[in-house]
């Protein structure tokens, strides 16, 4: 279930990624070409951003392609359990955090609306408490384990 969920976040993410340059390029077609640069690309491509970010970013707690220094989990070898078990443990407790005052930022922005684009500032932020959840049910089973992801075959 993890697994699948975490792919669809990765899809999600490169849709999202895909729709922001075809947005951005239109913006510069529009400023350069069309000499009228349509006022709602920015913010669109800004909304975009925040949600393959944090979307993607669930899926490399899961998955353990986020930034990490593993010098000293190579140096320790088997005794490396506890550290990754310690990372875990934070990594869960971050996603608690974003996923309490994302949920709270949300709320209080609700009533904001983004000019440009008609919608709620609320829907812009609303990955943070999503993401944040998953985060921290991804990292909950390492905080217990401490044993590092094993992609499948069909994921090399």
């Amino acid at each position: 279930m993890a697994r699948t969920v975490s792919a669809w976040l990765v899809r999600l993410g490169s849709i999202g990624l895909v729709l922001m340059a075809i947005i951005v390029g239109w913006q510069v077609f529009g400023r350069f070409v069309l000499q009228s640069s349509p006022s709602w690309t920015e913010q669109a491509s800004l909304v975009l951003m925040i949600w393959y970010v944090m979307f993607v970013t669930a899926a490399g707690v899961y998955e353990e392609f986020h930034i990490r220094i593993t010098l000293l989990e190579e140096r320790l070898g088997e005794r490396a359990v506890a550290v990754r078990r310690m990372v875990a443990l934070v990594i869960f407790l971050l996603g608690i955090v974003l996923c309490i005052f994302g949920a709270q930022l949300c709320w209080a922005v609700r009533g904001n609306v983004i000019a440009s684009l008609g919608i709620s500032r609320s829907v812009a932020y609303f990955p943070m408490p999503v993401s944040g959840l998953l985060m921290a049910l991804f990292a909950l089973p390492r905080v217990f384990t401490g044993l590092p992801f094993e992609p499948d075959e069909e994921d090399d």
